[in-house]
């Protein structure tokens, strides 16, 4: 009742203003800033926002700036040809997961999923009889010889010149073909209506963050291209509080860690580490690498829920 109470609220907000903040977090509205412009002769007023995760804050009306909506052609275009002299990597700390699971719902918010929904997901391992239990974050691989591109009738998903694989929902018809041939079971259908469909309603198609999502369509990691267009690392490797993630350009050979900030060499962390990639005798050539879970960080006691790994 409350949740159904807070929607209302949302809605009525939404459409007294007529706005709403995009995947990107920025301001969208010319009625917005026309209100604002007019409300704005003392310093220091505020007006309220709604953002993308459902959050209402307070920002200073001087500082409201109008976003143009750069138009689709122009965002499917460069989301195809990807960023140019780039080779990008994500490097996954086994040793240092504790399933924080932070990482999944930075994710979430980030590609209007629900919690239901995984671009990424954490996995109870364990190898064999008498060997220790593990926990396994796991993405889209973005193989450098993907199967999944390979099957698509319409051309909706391809692999970028700077090594990710993205999926186009103003292409993709729905024939699930990819998911059934992708080994590492990376992605997901939209059965239904996407999480605040009505909130994105609005925004322009982004491709690198497949955001507005669409029912009937593919959807799966994006390695967060859009971040990567301004400079900064995926959501996923940002959230993580545990020092799991490293990602970074395999052409610079260097990876930055995304809890610590630190910035190391891509070949001697995999050299040093016996890195290894999952599956490789399918000759799909992951992007994504794995370090052993030796010399844990904490000791593992089998328990998913247990509040000591949620830290």
């Amino acid at each position: 009742m409350k949740e159904e109470a807070s929607n209302k609220s949302r809605r009525n907000f939404l459409k007294s203003f007529g706005v709403t903040v995009g995947a990107a977090g920025v301001v969208s509205s010319f009625s917005l800033l026309s209100a604002a412009k007019a409300a704005a002769k003392e310093p220091g007023e505020t007006v309220n926002l709604l953002t993308a995760d459902g959050q209402l804050v307070q920002v200073d009306k001087n500082q409201l700036r109008p976003t143009v909506n750069e138009p689709l052609d122009e965002l499917q275009q460069r989301g195809r040809e990807g960023i140019a002299g780039k080779s990008f990597v994500m490097v996954i700390d086994l040793s240092k997961c504790r399933n924080a699971r932070k990482c999944m719902s930075a994710c979430q918010n980030h590609h209007q999923l629900r919690a239901d929904q995984h671009h990424i997901n954490v996995l109870q391992m364990q190898d064999a009889d008498h060997t220790a239990p593990y926990f396994m974050p796991k993405p889209c691989q973005h193989c450098d010889n993907p199967p999944c591109t390979k099957v698509c009738p319409v051309d909706a998903t391809f692999k970028r010149q700077d090594g990710i694989v993205l999926i186009d929902n103003e292409r993709c018809i729905g024939c699930r073909f990819c998911i059934a041939a992708c080994p590492y079971s990376a992605r997901i259908f939209q059965w239904t209506e996407p999480k605040d469909a009505e909130k994105y309603k609005d925004l322009t198609y982004n491709i690198e963050a497949n955001v507005p999502q669409k029912k009937g369509t593919v959807s799966k990691c994006l390695f967060s291209a859009d971040r990567l267009r301004e400079d900064k690392l995926p959501s996923c490797v940002s959230a993580c509080p545990n020092g799991v993630y490293y990602f970074g350009d395999r052409n610079e050979d260097a990876v930055t860690n995304g809890t610590s900030g630190e910035t190391v060499r891509f070949s001697k962390l995999i050299e040093e580490n016996a890195g290894y990639t999952l599956m490789e005798e399918l000759g799909t050539k992951p992007r994504v690498y794995y370090l052993p879970p030796k010399n844990r960080a904490f000791e593992f006691n089998g328990d998913l829920l247990n509040e000591e790994n949620l830290h």
